[in-house]
């Protein structure tokens, strides 16, 4: 079977991706901090009928990170799809861009951009000798429309944007797949009022489709 490892797997967006991917026939690797919660929603997959299993790591541990996407591709036979959306801001404060110092950014750039270099290159030699794979790396909308409020998060986003979107055109013709979705609405409930709000479930489809009929894209930014 193939499978789909989830950096950053957690009750919303992540497993509404491990369901849409599991209803397909995907194995699912589960990849975030809390070994217990993500026990939790292992099992909760497979009282639906899906194959899922627990790999702890945090993406600010470059070796933890890379040995759990190792041993995920050791349990499953192989990782056919990446998917990296580890939230970091909320460990962040949040500055406006005359506000930031080089240390307000340097959080955020170790947890989306470094880990996610880290987790790609985990995965990327085995997806470009068999010529077939998919990866698909999540920031808010932010990364390509910025806010003040929030001008340090905004600017590593806009960095793993940046990156993602070159590592598109630098695999071009190798059968892999490299894309950035950028999320433009509050998931599951809203963060501030009057904002649009979507729910998982409604989101995770358009990573099935990056994956699947949507291959040329190199970014789809995703709102109401």
């Amino acid at each position: 079977m193939p499978t789909i490892a989830i950096v950053g797997a957690g009750p919303q967006l992540g497993l509404a991706i491990a369901r849409t991917y599991g209803t397909h026939g995907y194995d699912v690797a589960l990849i975030a901090r809390n070994r217990t919660k993500l026990e939790d929603l292992a099992g909760e997959l497979a009282a639906e009928g899906i194959s899922a299993a627990a790999f702890p790591a945090d993406v600010l541990d470059r070796a933890a990170l890379t040995q759990a996407l190792k041993g995920a591709a050791a349990r499953f036979g192989g990782i056919d799809v990446l998917e990296y959306s580890p939230v970091g801001g909320l460990q962040t404060v949040m500055t406006t861009p005359a506000a930031t110092e080089p240390a307000d950014v340097q959080h955020e750039m170790d947890f989306q951009l470094y880990g996610a270099i880290a987790a790609t290159r985990a995965v990327l030699p085995a997806m470009r000798e068999v010529g077939a794979g998919t990866l698909l790396f999540t920031t808010g909308a932010g990364s390509v429309d910025p806010v003040p409020q929030v001008a340090n998060v905004n600017a590593a986003a806009a960095a793993l944007r940046n990156w993602v979107i070159n590592l598109h055109k630098e695999l071009d013709g190798t059968g892999v797949q490299a894309a950035h979705v950028a999320i433009n609405v509050s998931i599951g409930t809203p963060a501030v009022p009057g904002f649009p709000t979507a729910q998982p479930e409604e989101i995770s489809p358009v990573y099935w489709d990056l994956h699947t009929t949507e291959r040329d894209q190199a970014e789809l930014v995703f709102s109401l």
